[in-house]
């Protein structure tokens, strides 16, 4: 195929062909286009777009680039979640064993954190001994023993994104639905599901900003989903205050512990709910969301949550003596300072986005995809807004490696949160359903 005439015809508006996408996908993957006329390639997509064929077919040419799972028959619906990526996040670390427990099979492909993004995987692997690198066979066999799974993606799966999306990255094509949705999707395609739940977010912390950009993310995914063959369907969520009390890597495994033990934090439980509901409803497992919300708690309530985390983990290589210990010791081996009010009222700001960049200065992020992290550092005990305040209480704690980066992250961490005399209304966490 001539790569430049398609380059050309996308540049000038035109609409290509499922033979050209299709050889430009496998011939870049490849290595038989340079990065320079697939950089082309995606700036003429991000200024003109994809019609839905287009879409549908980049999508599944960048599914079919490599393995995709294969599961036996089975009456347990294959379902998962995918995140647009925010700070305190760690929903997938409870929801995935939630749903194995309620009869699903979850083969859960996540990433890592970029810049003050988490990354579900960067959490897990503060778990002595949890191994995320799988080969695809064992991922099935997982799934199909324990009912989930949480694991990176493989080199044998999906290497048309990797490729493509390390390519945007630094082109300035990231912000592109189409190119968001076609990445998106066809990691999800490739396990293979019956159902999907999108938790798109928006906010100061969010990749989309506003949430009219998450919802047009939103439907665009849930269009080309179900027209692919799985049931999905997208909540918007605010992404101004982090998820939970606690942001960091291996301080959000804690909190998810808890909330699995039924003492998290009540925006964490709730999101994990609504997600799990979702999908019970979604499949047929439930007759409507009142009642799979009722399940789900249910689940979460008597230990048959947890049950399945701890199999999980054991599963995938963790050494449970050493995470149970690490879970009681009192603190993770790191500085710890504490941050107090310095007046009375009520909280009236928390900002995720200055707590993410908090986070990454500190060493939990990374603004490279392949630079080392500290697992330990990150910040918990956060007020939350609407919440009444003392004067000399603690509105958050730092964990940090030294003294000098702990001094740091409190002056920014001041500038975080707000405190009034009086209280504000709280926006809803869960603005908005797209079906």
């Amino acid at each position: 195929m001539n790569v430049l005439s398609a380059i050309e015809a996308k540049r000038d508006g035109a609409a290509l062909s499922e033979a050209q996408l299709r050889a430009i996908v496998d011939d870049f993957t490849a290595g038989r286009i340079p990065d320079c006329q697939m950089s082309a390639f995606l700036m003429a997509v991000f200024f003109r777009g994809l019609n839905p064929d287009e879409k549908r077919t980049l999508t599944l040419a960048m599914r079919d680039s490599g393995d995709v799972l294969s599961f036996p028959d089975d009456p347990r619906p294959i379902v998962d979640k995918h995140s647009t990526g925010g700070i305190g996040d760690k929903v997938s670390l409870p929801l995935a064993p939630l749903l194995a427990s309620l009869g699903f099979r979850v083969p859960m492909i996540s990433g890592r954190g970029l810049g003050i993004t988490g990354g579900t995987l960067d959490k897990l692997e503060s778990i002595p001994g949890f191994q995320t690198l799988l080969p695809p066979e064992r991922i099935v066999d997982l799934v199909q023993s324990t009912g989930c799974v949480i694991c990176g993606q493989t080199d044998r799966m999906i290497p048309a994104d990797k490729k493509i999306y390390a390519l945007r990255d630094v082109t300035a094509t990231v912000p592109s639905i189409p190119l968001i949705t076609a990445s998106i999707l066809s990691k999800k395609l490739a396990e293979n599901l019956d159902a999907l739940i999108l938790d798109a977010k928006f906010g100061a912390a969010a990749f989309m900003k506003s949430i009219d950009e998450a919802r047009e993310l939103a439907r665009s995914i849930v269009d080309l989903g179900k027209e692919c063959g799985v049931n999905t369907r997208a909540i918007l969520t605010d992404m101004n205050t982090p998820i939970g009390r606690a942001a960091g890597n291996w301080l959000e495994v804690r909190e998810s512990v808890a909330c699995l033990e039924s003492k998290g934090p009540n925006d964490l439980r709730e999101l994990t709910v609504e997600c799990a509901a979702h999908l019970l409803a979604q499949t047929g497992k439930a007759e409507n969301l009142e009642q799979a919300r009722n399940k789900a708690a249910a689940n979460l309530a008597n230990g048959a949550a947890l049950a399945k985390w701890n199999e999980m983990l054991e599963a995938q290589g963790a050494d449970m003596d050493a995470f149970q210990a690490k879970l009681a010791r009192p603190e993770p081996p790191v500085v710890v300072r504490e941050l107090h009010s310095a007046r009375d009222g009520f909280v009236t700001r928390c900002d995720a986005r200055v707590l993410g960049e908090v986070i990454r200065d500190l060493g939990g992020g990374r603004l490279k995809p392949d630079a080392a992290i500290h697992h330990d550092v990150g910040v918990d005990d956060l007020v939350k807004p609407g919440e009444k305040i003392q004067c000399g209480e603690v509105m958050a704690r730092i964990h940090a490696v030294t003294q000098a980066e702990a001094d740091v992250a409190e002056e920014e961490l001041k500038q975080a949160i707000e405190i009034s005399p009086e209280p504000v209304e709280c926006a809803s966490l869960i603005c908005e359903v797209v079906e």
